[in-house]
């Protein structure tokens, strides 16, 4: 499949200092969240480092499901680790998939249906046979990921809200499990909500942009490789409105 290479860019203003014989230009932040990783660690570190360019003043909000299905889950976790040991301004939030995994190491009886969701091919990246060996760190990882994240008029969230309750963000099992493609709630109705959870491809994808639809899903199959316009991993930046995919 063919990759379409696209250069890294920078926003910024200029402002003239009245104290200086100079123009200051002053480097805008970029705001990027990335789609459902699903283990697809080569694709992630090429989108990042090479696609985007990330720097530390930009904020990156990825969106959950970094596991199952795909064969090195334990090496996208540990990279996005090292992201934020180096002090890049990374916010992570939950998926179905974690919280699967996180279901099952509480009781066993989630076990098989975590394993038939690709939780196999994380036992296997990890080297484990039992979520009981899963290194601390990685449990503490997977606990401390968040449900959503807002930021100016940008929502960011796994797979969608319950449209119908006062309060959306009081009910956790829409915002992993299900999605909408509008919203009423006076709650949402303004906000700019960028998911992913269920795969589209990258073509749907740059219609949501381009339509300027209040819901965008960025997961472009990554995993499904096999599967005609999928097999892509997507990075929105939403000031420029662009899209990044490897």
């Amino acid at each position: 499949m063919a990759r379409h290479k696209q250069k890294p860019q920078t926003y910024g203003i200029a402002i003239f200092d009245k104290h200086l014989p100079i123009m200051i230009f002053v480097m805008k932040k970029r705001l990027f969240a990335i789609g459902d990783i699903h283990g697809c660690y080569e694709p992630l570190r090429q989108l990042i480092e090479h696609k985007i360019g990330i720097k530390k003043r930009d904020k990156l909000i990825l969106l959950g499901d970094y596991i199952d299905r795909g064969n090195q889950s334990r090496e996208v976790v540990d990279y996005i680790i090292e992201l934020k040991k180096k002090k890049f301004d990374i916010i992570t939030l939950i998926g179905n998939h974690e919280s699967m995994l996180l279901d099952a190491l509480d009781n066993d009886i989630f076990l098989p249906e975590w394993i038939q969701n690709g939780g196999s091919e994380t036992m296997m990246s990890f080297g484990i046979n039992s979520l009981k060996q899963l290194d601390p760190v990685y449990i503490d990882f997977f606990k401390g990921l968040q449900f959503y994240y807002l930021i100016n008029n940008f929502l960011f969230v796994h797979a969608g809200f319950n449209d119908r309750i006062s309060n959306p963000f009081d009910d956790k099992y829409h915002m992993i499990w299900s999605r909408r493609e509008k919203y009423r709630n006076p709650v949402l109705i303004d906000k700019i909500i960028i998911h992913g959870h269920t795969p589209v491809t990258e073509l749907s994808c740059r219609k949501d942009i381009q339509d300027n639809n209040q819901v965008i899903n960025i997961d472009t199959g990554c995993v499904y490789a096999d599967v005609a316009g999928y097999g892509r991993l997507s990075a929105f930046e939403m000031y420029s409105r662009e899209l990044f995919s490897f």
